[in-house]
C-alpha cells in the first residue's frame, strides 16, 4: 500500500482558497456550496486533525464532488449523545460514498471505527475507500481490517502493470490484493463518478 505522506496531502490545504480564510470559514464555504448533481461523500475523520481534514476536502473537491463533514452539520446536536450517532447513521446512508481519512489518530478513534463499521454494513464495498495518511518521517502502522478495503493512493508514474506498461502519475483507488497479491485499480476520478 502506498501511504500518502501528510506533507503531500497538506499541499491541497490552500489550493481552493482565493482569499485568506480561517479554517472554519473555509469549511463553512464548502458546506454552503450547491449539491446539485454532485456525488456526495461521507468523510470520516478525527476531529482534532483539522489541517488534514481541510486538505482532504480540497483534494476531493478538485473532482467536483460534495463532502459531508459531521461537525459542519447544523442538525447535529451541540453535545455528543445518542442523537449524534443516529444523525451520523442517517448521513452515512444518505451519501453515495464513504471515505475514512485514515490517519493514525483516526485508526485509534472509537468514533471513526464505529463509522467505518456502520458504513461497511450499509454501502457496497465498491463505495468505501480509505485515504491512508502517515506523518512525515514515521512509518504507517494501520491495522489488519484495513486490508479488506480499497485505498486511495498516489502513484508517481513509476509503477508498472503486469503487461509492462507504466501507470500514469495520479490518484487511484486501489482494490485490496487478491490471494496472489495482485491489485486492480481505477483513477480516483472514475471511482467518484461510479
Amino acid at each position: 500500500m502506498s501511504i500518502i505522506p501528510k506533507s503531500q496531502l497538506l499541499r491541497f490545504r490552500n489550493s481552493t482558497r482565493t482569499v485568506k480564510l480561517s479554517l472554519n470559514e473555509s469549511l463553512q464555504r464548502f458546506k454552503n456550496e450547491s449539491k446539485t448533481q454532485k456525488v456526495t461523500i461521507f468523510l470520516s475523520h478525527k476531529h482534532d486533525e483539522s489541517e488534514e481534514l481541510e486538505a482532504a476536502i480540497n483534494l476531493l473537491k478538485s473532482f467536483e464532488i460534495e463532502v459531508y463533514v459531521d461537525w459542519l452539520d447544523e442538525g447535529m446536536p451541540i453535545k455528543t449523545c445518542g442523537e449524534t450517532a443516529k444523525r451520523i447513521k442517517e448521513k452515512i446512508k444518505e451519501n453515495h460514498k464513504f471515505i475514512l481519512l485514515a490517519t493514525e489518530g483516526a485508526i485509534n478513534s472509537k468514533w471513526c471505527n464505529w463509522e467505518l463499521g456502520f458504513g461497511d454494513s450499509h454501502k457496497y464495498s465498491s463505495n468505501i475507500a480509505l485515504l491512508p495518511i502517515r506523518n512525515d518521517g514515521y512509518s504507517y502502522t494501520g491495522t489488519e481490517y484495513m486490508q479488506i478495503y480499497s485505498s486511495i493512493e498516489y502513484l508517481d508514474g513509476t509503477s508498472i502493470t503486469v503487461s509492462g506498461l507504466y501507470i500514469k502519475a495520479g490518484y487511484y483507488v486501489m482494490e485490496p490484493a487478491d490471494k496472489n497479491g495482485n491489485r486492480s485499480w481505477v483513477t480516483l476520478k472514475m471511482w467518484l463518478e461510479r
